[in-house]
């Protein structure tokens, strides 16, 4: 969990840096793409908590919602054209 946060702190302050070159459209998506991660990551956390999934059922989960934010964040990035190249 403390991983976890510290993942997500940095992520934040990465993102954070580089959202001066991004657009309001492509923020906003991103953003968005961050707080369903959280969520699902959350959820995930409080059933491993509470005995309802094993630790390998709640790493699946967290490393699916990790690759659909990040499918939607390079989405996000083709919106205002600022196309990692």
């Amino acid at each position: 969990m403390k991983t976890i946060l510290k993942t997500s702190l940095l992520a934040t302050a990465l993102s954070l840096g580089l959202a001066a070159c991004d657009g309001p459209k492509e923020n906003a998506m991103e953003a968005q793409a961050e707080a369903t991660d959280e969520a699902v990551e959350n959820k995930a956390d409080a059933m491993e908590d509470a005995g309802q999934i094993t630790d390998q059922q709640e790493e699946a989960i967290k490393d699916t919602a990790e690759a659909q934010k990040d499918a939607k964040e390079d989405a996000a990035d083709k919106v205002d054209g600022n196309v990692p190249g």
